[in-house]
């Protein structure tokens, strides 16, 4: 499937996702075709690590119960060297080859089916598909002491299942129905395993025909739904989708951070799916030598992926790697371009960038490179994407371990563009390398961290040290900022940000990697209110929605009050709870008789202004470039930083004092 969608067009691509074509037409409404445009082509842009299923050897283990040495197979993607959670790997019987362990997490979706499903002995299970989860199925629904009846319009696949102990059908040329009830007897079968992959809903209208009365239907693979209530109605006949390898899975509590369930609770989860699957290989009772059909060299990785969808039969695909008995992890670093580059002169702004996500790739190397900037290494920890977008920027390399950057003498500026929890330690490994540094927001997530960043800082007055507060660079604000300095009296800003949901299990909701959302994105209109007013924060204060059934989350729908030194007074509504298609941010200033107002930095509206009624863009402009440009040049002419040092530190406390408020 990702082979295929990453091959069509944007025509294609939108026909295969229909809800997003919805939601690209929403945000073209509020934020304007040209940021839309920009935005889809850079997520589509983003690169995928293929592949979920493979063996190797333990080079270094951070968990009980793992040794280096130890021969493991994991859900990691395809890569001579992965990193996985303790719960997405299991240890392999020496009995089991690489060969058939590498089998064990498509074996474990067939598994979970089979427990959703709850065969008993003797009980007539049909797998409609078989395909490589469908054949493994098969085994395991003998191997339960089920007889089993499999469908597929694929004579060799067929004639594996009945190698494996099961009846056959083509659903073309046999009659299904009547083999169904031949096999139970006339009864009809007990329970119906869909491993198929079809647009069709003829399976799970097949699946229906042929069950008993109050038979299970289970759904592994990927078909239509179109159900007929009749069919089911009548039999009261369960339907159940099975989600992957087991319980556990888009858990990031469980796959993530390695909380277990407990056994007594969960008998059956992920990693215990796996051991259960090496079992079944341990005894024999599992075979997937004959389900391989292809075997490539890791040099022939594209040719693989290309049988995928050439149309040419194929099962099992197996990819061989070299360097089996690495002992430790070598530092990958990968040249993209030109011969070792010299020491750059001090202020020369060779950049190394940490982070190749979206918004670096979408948003701040294309800045770095319209300021002029030399981009020289590129750090993600996969590498997939740093190699992507390091070819697309003419970075000059790319690697995998930020201590490429920290000691080049090469870089004179890091940008640091990472999760938020690694922001801190990162920005002061930069700064006593003796690196300039641009940090995308948040800065820190914590008191203490920013108070550490504050010390180093201070005794570092040469080096710049940037948070990404693009706001107050845009060209609307500038004009804002530039007719309210004019103003002499205290002003009232009200900042309202329709920032939309985010589920409570993404990343950036969890305090201890994302700080959640006032510290991670909050901070922004934090500093813009600072910017506009002119003057310090005195006092501040955080109100959250009321506490309801129906909000899991109230940090994200807050009314954050800021009080200013020449009596001014800021009201930030950042929320959480409204509609896509009303405009993100909007900006409103009252003082002295007269307004502003900025609507989703595309129109800019004043009232009571001498010489000044409008101004508006056709596209977006939020300063991204502009802090950029700035930052830059600052550092090749020696000049003052963009953003002063204690307005950065100031604006970061204040953000983290609101956030504390709200837990």
């Amino acid at each position: 499937m990702l082979v295929e969608f990453g091959k069509g067009n944007l025509v294609q691509k939108a026909r295969s996702q229909p809800d997003k074509v919805k939601q690209v037409l929403e945000k073209a409404r509020t934020d304007g075709i040209a940021s839309t445009y920009e935005a889809v082509r850079s997520k589509l842009d983003q690169p995928v690590a293929l592949g979920y299923c493979n063996v190797g050897r333990v080079i270094e283990s951070r968990v009980e119960g793992l040794l280096p040495g130890d021969r493991v197979v994991s859900n990691g993607p395809h890569a001579q060297i992965v990193a996985v959670p303790k719960n997405l790997c299991a240890r392999i019987p020496d009995s089991v080859s690489d060969d058939a362990a590498s089998f064990t997490v498509m074996a474990a979706i067939g598994m979970q089916g089979i427990r959703l499903a709850q065969p008993t002995l003797g009980e007539c299970v049909v797998v409609t598909g078989l395909g490589l989860i469908g054949l493994l199925t098969v085994q395991m629904l003998r191997a339960h002491g089920c007889r089993v009846l499999g469908i597929d319009p694929d004579s060799e696949r067929r004639a594996l299942a009945r190698s494996f102990g099961a009846e056959v059908a083509d659903p073309a040329g046999d009659d299904v129905e009547a083999l169904a009830l031949a096999l139970s007897r006339g009864a009809g079968v007990d329970a119906v395993l869909i491993t198929a992959s079809t647009k069709s809903s003829a399976p799970v209208s097949q699946a229906a025909r042929i069950c008993r009365k109050r038979g299970r239907i289970v759904l592994v693979g990927v078909v239509g739904l179109e159900l007929s209530r009749a069919d089911f109605y009548e039999k009261e006949l369960s339907f159940q989708v099975s989600c992957s390898y087991g319980p556990g899975r888009y858990d990031p509590a469980y796959e993530n951070n390695g909380h277990d369930y407990p056994i007594g609770f969960v008998r059956w989860t992920e990693q215990r799916n796996f051991e259960a699957v090496l079992d079944l290989m341990a005894t024999g009772t599992l075979q997937v030598e004959p389900l391989i059909s292809h075997r490539f060299d890791l040099e022939r990785g594209a040719d693989a992926m290309a049988l995928l969808t050439s149309g040419e039969p194929s099962l099992g695909i197996l990819l061989d790697y070299p360097n089996a008995a690495m002992e430790a992890a070598p530092i990958r670093k990968v040249r993209l371009l030109g011969q070792d580059a010299s020491p750059s002169a001090l202020g020369a702004g060779s950049v190394g960038f940490l982070g190749a996500g979206n918004y670096a790739s979408r948003v701040l190397m294309p800045a770095f490179v319209a300021a002029g900037a030399k981009l020289h290494t590129v750090v993600s920890g996969g590498g997939v994407s740093a190699v992507h977008f390091g070819k697309k920027f003419a970075f000059e390399q790319a690697a995998t371990d930020a201590a490429e950057v920290y000691s080049d003498p090469s870089i004179d500026t890091v940008v640091i563009a990472t999760r938020h929890n690694a922001h801190a330690q990162q920005t002061l490994l930069a700064l006593r390398a003796g690196k300039h540094v641009f940090c995308e927001k948040p800065l820190c997530l914590t008191h203490a961290e920013l108070t550490e960043i504050e010390d180093e800082i201070a005794s570092r007055p040469e080096q710049k040290l940037l948070v990404g507060f693009n706001r107050r660079f845009a060209p609307q604000v500038i004009r804002m900022k530039e007719l309210l300095d004019g103003v002499g009296q205290p002003k009232n800003i009200l900042i309202t940000v329709n920032a939309g949901e985010i589920p409570a299990d993404h990343w950036t909701q969890d305090p201890e990697i994302g700080g959640r959302r006032i510290v991670g994105e909050a901070c922004h209109f934090i500093d813009l209110a600072r910017h506009l007013a002119g003057h310090p924060v005195t006092s501040h204060a955080a109100t959250m929605i009321g506490r309801h059934p129906a909000v899991a989350i109230r940090d994200d729908k807050v009314s954050l009050t800021l009080e200013f030194a020449d009596g001014s007074l800021a009201t930030i509504l950042y929320l959480a709870n409204g509609h896509k298609a009303y405009p993100k941010e909007r900006v409103e200033v009252f003082a002295a008789g007269r307004v502003l107002q900025l609507d989703n930095f595309l129109k800019l509206t004043g009232w009571g202004w001498r010489h000044f009624t409008k101004m508006n863009q056709m596209k977006q402009d939020k300063g991204a470039d502009a802090i950029v440009s700035h930052f830059i040049r600052s550092i090749r002419q020696g000049t003052a930083q963009p953003i002063p040092k204690e307005e950065i530190i100031e604006v970061s406390r204040v953000t983290i004092d609101l956030a504390e408020g709200c837990r």
